[in-house]
């Protein structure tokens, strides 16, 4: 059994004027060879974008791009035509697949926008396309773990072309969570705001925690309004 903390503090980070980035795996100029994923996990960036700026229109191709809005809203426009507005709640699934262009902004003239960009390895490499958008609640994810993609878009959670679970949740001080691991598979938590510990390992925000050969997690909050990502994964690379 192992857990290992990937403390927020030992991130890279990149601070583009406009952009602001902590990256707890390697990602663009930030290159650690001992993070470069966790399994299919390829990218956690947890970004701020400045009022009226974004990511231009560019390409991605086989890759699960998932985008978390914690503050704010940030517009999407893309090559398949899907043009949207994503806010707090929302998640933004984009299979990229055989290869598709597009573009994010914050279109908000005076508030910045703070969201997490996550990438997922696919199951195989050209899938078509896709689109996805779906939206969850404060009150869908207090107290719970409250599933928000998965394989076969159960739950109505979002779709995705990898056998990988992705959960949020919203806890309370002293609300705990037991969470059976399945064998031959491995978790990542990644602490988006608040306090928690995880199996008596104590996490604070932008923390990330992997468990390898675990058989159960007891995550217990230990701050008000804590949020948290938890993706469960293959054991294999």
């Amino acid at each position: 059994m192992a857990l290992t903390i990937r403390s927020a503090q030992a991130r890279g980070h990149a601070d583009h004027g406009w952009l602001e980035s902590y990256h707890s795996f390697s990602f663009a100029n930030y290159h650690d060879p001992k993070h470069m994923n966790f399994g299919p996990l390829r990218v956690i960036n947890e970004d701020r974008v400045q009022a009226g700026k974004g990511f231009g229109m560019h390409g991605h191709r086989d890759m699960e791009i998932i985008s978390y809005v914690l503050a704010g809203s940030l517009e999407h426009k893309d090559s398949m035509g899907n043009g949207s507005v994503i806010k707090r709640g929302d998640i933004q699934i984009m299979s990229a697949g055989t290869g598709v262009r597009h573009s994010e902004y914050n279109l908000s003239p005076t508030d910045p926008v703070h969201f997490v960009q996550i990438w997922l390895l696919p199951d195989r490499e050209g899938h078509a396309p896709r689109y996805d958008q779906k939206h969850f609640s404060d009150q869908d994810k207090s107290g719970t773990l409250r599933l928000i993609a998965s394989p076969d878009g159960r739950d109505g959670s979002g779709k995705i072309h990898q056998d990988a679970c992705l959960y949020a949740s919203l806890l309370k001080t002293n609300e705990v969570i037991d969470y059976a691991v399945e064998p031959h598979r491995k978790i990542w938590i990644q602490v988006l705001a608040g306090a928690l510990s995880v199996n008596s390992h104590t996490l604070q925000t932008g923390d990330g925690l992997a468990a390898y050969h675990e058989s159960a997690l007891h995550i217990a909050s230990t701050h008000d309004n804590t949020e948290i990502l938890v993706f469960d994964l293959p054991q294999a690379p």
